[in-house]
């Protein structure tokens, strides 16, 4: 069974308010006022009557925090009777403050403003109209600044648990927008690889089938021709598996992911002598001054000339040639990969589709394969300009434009 501590706390405090009230009650009589030199005209001697109006008094703060306004008013109606019968001024004046406390720091500004013009007027009506005499107005102005000090330290107590529950529910929404933000940053980063893995298996995939399909056509009448054959596909199934390594890498949680630099501009060379010999006369032509890229934009433009020769190996058909360009202009890199087969054509079936656009302004109709369609992707991300479609005099084409921002 669930038991209420600040009730039973509450509880525990108005009794020892009352036990105090009742005894400075009984102690402080006409007679022990008089041997102190005190004024003690007027004050009416204790009784059981006094004493009950003192527990009454004491009582409502056994709910202070309950019903904290209510308690206060009916603390105060036994409180202004002892006052008005004479028991002398003061008597029950803790268990009034007490309950003012708890007003100023459980409730809102303008109900504690009331609490204290009650309070205030409660005593006033008390002074005057009962018969015990103070012995001079600084004895009020003390019992006023008292009260207020009281309220203000109820409302500072308010004002600060307010502070802290606005830390905690800031907190709160720090924490939150920081979950989001990983979850956003994950969901990214699958998206990501997912790409890298498209790009890897799409591109080795297609050199390794090529190169079987030649194997098979020579088996018999060439067979070193074709044990070449066959060590280009081990050579470049061991590519495709270092490749996949280091980008599934990255989502293991028990080994740390052996990294390494990604590809970028500078292993074309090497990416286009894979595709010679894969069956893909390829060239490749560098025009300009080569100047240090941004890692995402050279790894973007190296995955864009992959694609570019992977869906001309697969689907331009024999005896195509493709070339690369990479011209380094000033505050732009551009990227081209063309061949001379049948791209133009409907049916074509590159990356599932065939069919392209000019890609000006992010308007791009892309096939509808994953390959083009992440290319579409990457170039957008650096800003960059695409074009994917088939040339007037044949054949096909891959283009982009990447801006270089600060001289990059």
């Amino acid at each position: 069974m669930r038991i209420d501590r600040s009730g039973l706390h509450d509880t525990v405090l108005a009794g020892v308010v009352a036990a105090a009230s009742v005894a400075q009650f009984v102690l402080y009589g006409p007679a022990r006022l008089q041997a102190e030199g005190l004024p003690a005209e007027g004050v009416r001697a204790p009784d059981p009557l006094g004493a009950l109006l003192v527990v009454l008094a004491c009582a409502p703060v056994a709910v202070r925090r309950r019903w904290p306004l209510a308690a206060l008013c009916a603390g105060l109606v036994p409180e202004a009777l002892l006052d008005v019968a004479g028991y002398g001024t003061g008597v029950s004046a803790l268990s009034g403050m007490v309950l003012l406390y708890s007003v100023a720091s459980h409730r809102g500004l303008a109900v504690a403003l009331g609490a204290l013009l009650l309070a205030v007027t409660t005593y006033a009506v008390g002074a005057v109209a009962g018969p015990v005499m103070a012995s001079g107005p600084n004895e009020h102005v003390v019992f006023a600044v008292v009260l207020v000090a009281v309220w203000g330290a109820g409302r500072s107590l308010r004002l600060r648990r307010a502070y802290l529950e606005e830390l905690k529910d800031r907190a709160a929404r720090l924490e939150r927008a920081h979950a989001a933000d990983t979850r956003a940053a994950r969901a990214e980063e699958r998206s990501r690889i997912a790409r890298e893995l498209h790009d890897v298996v799409a591109h080795h995939v297609s050199v390794m089938t090529v190169q079987a399909a030649a194997a098979r056509r020579v088996l018999a009448a060439d067979p070193d021709l074709a044990r070449e054959a066959l060590s280009a596909i081990e050579h470049t199934g061991r590519l495709a598996m270092t490749e996949m390594r280091n980008i599934v890498g990255v989502l293991r949680t028990d080994a740390r992911a052996e990294l390494g630099p990604q590809p970028g501009v500078r292993d074309l060379p090497s990416l286009v002598e894979q595709m010679r010999e894969a069956g893909l006369p390829t060239s490749l032509r560098v025009e300009g001054e080569p100047v240090p890229l941004p890692a995402g934009v050279d790894l973007a433009a190296y995955r864009l000339v992959q694609e570019g020769l992977t869906n001309s190996l697969r689907h331009a058909g024999a005896g195509v040639k493709a070339v690369v360009t990479v011209r380094h202009d000033p505050g732009e890199l551009d990227v081209e990969v063309r061949d001379d087969g049948n791209g133009g054509k409907s049916g074509d079936g590159r990356d599932g589709g065939g069919r392209g656009g000019d890609g000006r302004d992010g308007e791009v109709s892309l096939p509808s394969g994953h390959g083009l369609v992440g290319i579409r992707e990457r170039v957008a991300l650096y800003g960059g300009i695409l074009n994917i479609g088939p040339l007037p005099g044949g054949g096909f084409e891959v283009r982009a434009r990447f801006p270089l921002k600060d001289g990059l």
